[in-house]
Parts: structure tokens; C-alpha cells; sequence
């Protein structure tokens, strides 16, 4: 065979930069490994660079919880390489799905999409938001990999081929933050570990199996050696817990589509502890969550411009908690109490799905899907949610889109251990309307405004404090200072209703030709809770306005900067009394001040033969902001404790790829 160059004249192929996903019209934003990676302020954390998105709430610098168009950090569903993660985040808070830092090693991430509202029938038991973050696969050329010193942690990755059809991704990594804070004399010392590994197996070009692994191990130590460190620590909700999810895949092509077989396992173990200055437990849980899980998806070419999905899932649940509360009294006066509870319980839950979706007249696109989840450890157990979009090209340019559907989320687990009639709680409902225009000012720019309205019923509600609504609980760390709010270690009932309305108004510019990249975004919106008290009050997560700009420049191959600038309205909290209480006429009547901060970031790279040396700066509020976040009450000097987020935030981070 003799080689020949054929040329095709006026042919050019191009890809876009904004992905069109065929089954999510509206709310959808997604991003490639190098602009998460560059994002300022957010330690190369999957989860912390979607804080500059439209309708995401500003939380502490210290947490990454997403608060997504008014939702509770409990409402959101994480994917990794399509299984379902109930927490990505180190030292997660039981029953919600936010934490300090994630677990995902950025370095392997291929792309991350991330819906906040409005998605298809393909995604339930969640309420507000979808990430899915899409794993790459190993280099099929040799090995090689990385080694990695940050800010508050060190690692190694290893990848490569295992044959000629078959590689591997593998990295470990381990805080040194225990290391800092124990030379420092911190009383409080949380220490963690992460791995991750995938291993790639394609039989043929139609047939493909994968398995990966993703744990979490995390512990915190007391370092109790004075008077003010036992009385710091006892404030302190402790948690040491492990986690893993392990996935076994099979996805087979056939002419006119796929389809998608899962098999996997999610385990968390939390053991969570808080005692007074004298040792004695004033709180104490070790819970145990399984969840082995079967699932099939189904995609189906009807035509050039329709498809069809369609999925099963069947879940088996096993959950086991033992809690001592013993007559804990809240800031506003209410006594918990529980005594040995020891439980142990299995859960079924399973889902269908049918989705369509079909482009007309080359202009108009359309899904409609309806979604059916079953959990058999609440009296009601079925739930139907019909969803329906669309879009229509106005133009080349100029896109309207519109979307409404039914949403149901279950009660956590630890929400059905402590009491027996919580068994009569329902999930929880949202209706929710978006409607939105988008226009291209050219390939790499595009801007967007939506309006959304979600109208939220059914949330549980505590008949102990008729004042609390558990859309109001989750972020932070929980604990006394809290009032294990969000651990809904009482009766409950599914009496709470709401909603959150707003606009977002965004503008995203790509990096291309051009060497800049920059996302702008800016939110109105309001969020509203009735409880059992039937006083309509601001969530505890509505904050009015939210602004957000974060770009940066390529300078060359070598130089890079980037900066991140956040504002928004400060969160509602409840003012203390002179006395050190709460009043429950005065819950969330008041708000803290404005929120805001800038972070920088300069990353610098050099290149040698076999491998190449990485470095960054980031610099965190770097004009050194003290934004208050919270506030308790301190028994020793009968006044109020502000807690402030950390100042300005030097770290500096070093790679080695080789």
C-alpha cells in the first residue's frame, strides 16, 4: 500500500464551545478540567469552582456546601462516572451533601455538568441540582504520573496502559493539615485521606467494562491540654468517618444506540461525638448508610433527530445508628432528649424512567419524561413526576427555552431513626418553573438570563419546635452550637412549605483564540419558609444578591493568572437575647452584613525533557476580609461570639508530571 495526502478544500471542522447536552435545555453549565483547575480560591476542588454559577448561594470560605436557587445543601445529587455519590466531601454532614474540601481528584476529572434546576426524568430523588463529574481514562502510550504538594495536602497519581485494550487511573492522597495544626497548638485537628482508581477493559469497539473506586477516611483529634481548649473543643461537633464507592460498568453499543448496565456499592460510616469541659457525651452517634445498587439505562435512535431513554434502578439499603442526645435544652428552650437508641434497618428503594427527546423543524427541541421512585420506609411510597422543556432557535444566535416538572426527594435516613411516627413523613415536593434566553456574541461568548420558581411542599417540620423547617438546616457543622437542627433527631411531619423565586442574569466568555476566559453572574431572588407556627420567614439560606466575577489570561504556554471576586447579601440568622437565648418571634429577622472577597491566582509551568514542573500561588480574600458567618453565644464572658472566615490565605502548590 503506498501512503497519498488527499486535500479537501474549504472544508473546516470545528467544535463548539458551549456543549448542547440532547436531554437538559435550560439551567446547564459545563466545565473542562483546565478551567476548574485554574479557578482562584478553590484549591482544585471540583465542587468549589461552581461557586461563581448563577443561583449558587455564597457559604463560608471554610465549606463548600452548594446552596442552589434557594435549596437546602441536602438537595443536591452527585454522579461520578454516572454512580450515584451521596457526598464527594470530606467530613460531609450526615444527610445533607455538603464539607470542607472534596474527594475527587481534580487531576482525573474530564469534564464536570452541572444543572441547577429543571433537569430531566434521568435524575430524582433530589431536589435542586445535578453534578456530574465524567472521569477520563488512563494514557495508553506508557506509565507516568504526578506527584503533588498543596496548601493542605500531598499525593500521587500513577496512570497507563495494563495492555493493548485495558488502563488504569490510581492516585493517593493525605492531609498534612495535622501536622500544621499540632505545631501550631491547635486545639482541633482534623486529618484525612483520599484514594481513587479506575481501571478501563475494551473487549471490542462495541463492548466496555470498567470498575472504579473512590474512598474517604477522615479523623479529628482533640488536643485537650488547657482549660480553653476543653472548652473550644466541647463546642465542637467531632466527626470521624469512612466512605467509599465502589462501581463495576458495562456499557454495550448496537446500531441504533446503548445501553448501560451499574452495579455498585456507596458505604458511609460516621462516628460523631461532642462532651461538655468535663468529658461527659452531650452528643453521640455512630450511623452506618449501605447502599448496594443495581441500575440499566437504555439510549434508542428512533430517527436522525428523536431518541429515546429509558432506566431502571433498584436499591438495598441497610442503615444502623446508635444516638445518645440526653436532655439536650436549645438556645430556645426546647429539650431533646434520647437515651441509647439503638436501631437497625433495611430499606428498598427503586426508580423508573422513560425519557424523549426530538429536535423539529430544525428549530424547535423538546423532552418530555416521566419519572416513578418507590421507597418502601414511608407509608406513602410511590411517587410519579411528570417533566417537560423545550427550546426554540429564534435565531442562529438567540435561543428561548422554557421547562416545568414535578420533583421528589426522600426523607434522609437518620430523619426516620429517632422517631417512630416519622415513619408517616411523605418526600418532599417541588414544583419548579424556568424559563430563559440565551444569545451568542460570538463563538466564545455567550450571555444568559433565566427565571425560576420553585414551589416547595411537604418539607418535614418538627411538632417539638413548631419554628423549624429542615429546608433551614445542613450547611456548616452542625452540633450544639446549631442545635442538631439538621440531624431531625425528633417528631417530624411533613408540614412545611415554601418557595424561592429569582433571576439570574450570566455572561461566560471562553478561552480560545483569544487567550481570556471570564464568567460573570449576577442573582435576585427570594427564598420563604412556613413552619408549623404558620409565620412565613426568610431560609436561612436566602441571601437577596449575588454577584460573581472570575476570569483570567494566558499569557503564554508557560504564564497564567486568574482572580475570583464574590458579593452577596448576608444570610438571615437569629439575634441572642441578653440572656444567651433564642426567641422564636425572632427567628431569622435578622441578617449579617454583606459578604464579599477576591482571590488571586498565578500558576507558572516548566517544561523539561520527560517531565515538567508545576507551580501555583493562590492568594484567598486577598485584601483580607473578615466576612461574619456566624454567631453563638459565649457562656464565659455572657456575650456574643462572632465568628469571622479566615483573612487573607497564602497557599502555594508544587507538581511534578513526569
Amino acid at each position: 500500500m503506498t501512503t497519498a495526502v488527499i486535500e479537501l478544500d474549504g472544508v473546516t471542522v470545528t467544535s463548539e464551545f458551549f456543549n448542547n447536552e440532547p436531554t437538559e435545555l435550560n439551567s446547564i453549565t459545563s466545565f473542562s478540567y483546565e478551567e476548574i483547575r485554574r479557578a482562584p480560591g478553590g484549591f482544585e476542588d471540583v465542587v468549589r469552582a461552581l461557586s461563581v454559577l448563577p443561583g449558587v448561594a455564597k457559604q463560608s470560605a471554610g465549606r463548600n456546601d452548594l446552596v442552589v436557587r434557594g435549596g437546602a445543601p441536602s438537595e443536591n445529587l452527585y454522579l461520578v462516572d454516572g454512580f450515584v455519590v451521596p457526598n464527594i466531601n470530606h467530613f460531609g454532614n450526615q444527610g445533607a451533601t455538603g464539607g470542607p474540601l472534596s474527594f475527587i481528584n481534580l487531576d482525573f476529572v474530564n469534564e464536570t455538568t452541572f444543572s441547577t434546576g429543571g433537569f430531566s426524568a434521568i435524575y430524582g430523588d433530589k431536589l435542586s441540582s445535578v453534578l456530574s463529574i465524567d472521569l477520563r481514562e488512563g494514557r495508553n502510550d506508557r506509565i507516568g504520573g504526578k506527584g503533588t504538594i498543596s496548601a493542605s495536602q500531598f499525593g500521587l497519581n500513577l496512570e497507563g496502559p495494563i495492555s493493548s485494550n485495558s488502563d488504569f487511573l490510581f492516585s493517593v492522597r493525605r492531609s498534612y493539615l495535622d501536622f500544621i495544626f499540632n505545631v501550631a497548638g491547635f486545639n482541633f485537628v482534623p486529618e484525612y485521606w483520599d484514594v481513587l482508581s479506575k481501571f478501563n477493559f475494551d473487549a471490542d469497539n462495541k463492548n466496555k467494562f470498567s470498575f472504579l473506586f473512590v474512598g474517604a477516611f477522615d479523623n479529628v483529634k482533640f488536643n485537650n491540654e488547657t482549660s480553653e481548649d476543653i472548652y473550644e473543643n466541647s463546642r465542637i461537633l467531632g466527626s470521624n468517618q469512612n466512605q467509599y464507592l465502589a462501581g463495576f460498568s458495562y456499557r454495550h453499543l448496537f446500531n441504533d444506540g446503548f445501553y448501560t448496565i451499574r452495579l455498585s456499592r456507596n458505604f458511609t460510616d460516621f462516628d460523631s461525638s461532642q462532651r461538655d469541659t468535663l468529658f461527659n457525651p452531650i452528643f453521640l452517634n455512630q450511623s452506618r448508610e449501605g447502599e448496594n445498587e443495581l441500575k440499566g439505562d437504555l439510549v434508542y435512535k428512533l430517527s436522525p433527530n428523536s431518541e429515546f431513554s429509558f432506566g431502571a434502578s433498584v436499591k438495598n439499603i441497610k442503615f444502623s445508628a446508635d444516638i445518645l442526645l440526653p436532655n439536650f435544652i436549645t438556645s430556645f428552650g426546647d429539650t431533646l432528649s434520647i437515651t441509647n437508641l439503638s436501631t437497625e434497618r433495611r430499606y428498598t428503594k427503586s426508580a423508573f424512567y422513560s425519557q424523549f427527546s426530538s429536535v423539529l423543524f430544525n428549530r424547535l427541541r423538546l423532552n418530555a419524561g416521566l419519572r416513578l421512585d418507590y421507597f418502601d420506609a414511608i407509608n406513602t411510597k410511590f411517587y410519579l413526576s411528570p417533566r417537560f422543556s423545550l427550546s426554540y432557535k429564534l435565531t442562529e444566535l438567540t435561543t428561548l427555552s422554557a421547562s416545568t416538572g414535578i420533583y421528589y426527594q426522600s426523607p434522609s435516613y437518620i430523619w426516620l431513626a429517632a422517631d417512630a411516627r416519622n415513619k408517616d413523613l411523605t418526600s418532599v415536593k417541588v414544583n419548579q418553573f424556568v424559563v430563559g434566553i440565551e444569545h451568542l456574541l460570538r463563538a466564545d461568548t455567550r450571555i444568559k438570563l433565566e427565571g425560576f420558581y420553585k414551589d416547595y411542599k411537604d418539607y418535614p417540620a418538627s411538632k417539638l419546635r413548631n419554628y423549624l423547617v429542615l429546608a433551614n438546616t445542613g450547611a456548616g457543622f452542625g452540633g450544639g452550637d446549631d442545635n442538631f437542627s439538621s440531624f431531625g433527631l425528633e417528631h417530624l411531619v411533613s408540614e412545611g412549605f415554601g418557595y424561592s423565586r429569582g433571576l439570574e442574569l450570566s455572561a461566560q466568555k471562553k478561552s480560545s483564540e483569544v487567550p481570556h476566559y471570564a464568567i460573570m453572574s449576577l442573582t435576585y431572588s427570594e427564598t420563604k419558609y412556613t413552619p408549623l407556627d404558620g409565620i412565613e420567614r426568610y431560609g436561612s439560606y436566602d441571601q437577596r444578591w449575588i454577584f460573581n466575577l472570575s476570569g483570567g489570561y494566558i499569557f503564554n504556554e508557560k504564564w497564567e493568572a486568574a482572580i475570583k471576586f464574590r458579593m452577596a447579601t448576608g444570610n438571615p440568622y437569629t439575634p441572642f437575647n441578653n440572656n444567651g437565648t433564642q426567641s422564636q418571634i425572632l427567628y431569622n429577622t435578622a441578617r449579617f452584613d454583606l459578604q464579599h472577597s477576591l482571590d488571586f491566582r498565578v500558576d507558572r509551568r516548566w517544561d523539561f525533557d520527560g517531565w515538567t514542573l508545576i507551580t501555583y500561588l493562590d492568594i484567598q480574600n486577598i485584601y483580607n476580609q473578615k466576612n461574619v458567618s456566624t454567631i453563638r453565644w459565649d457562656y464565659r464572658t455572657n456575650s456574643i461570639d462572632e465568628n469571622s472566615e479566615i483573612g487573607i490565605l497564602p497557599s502555594i502548590g508544587i507538581s511534578v508530571e513526569f
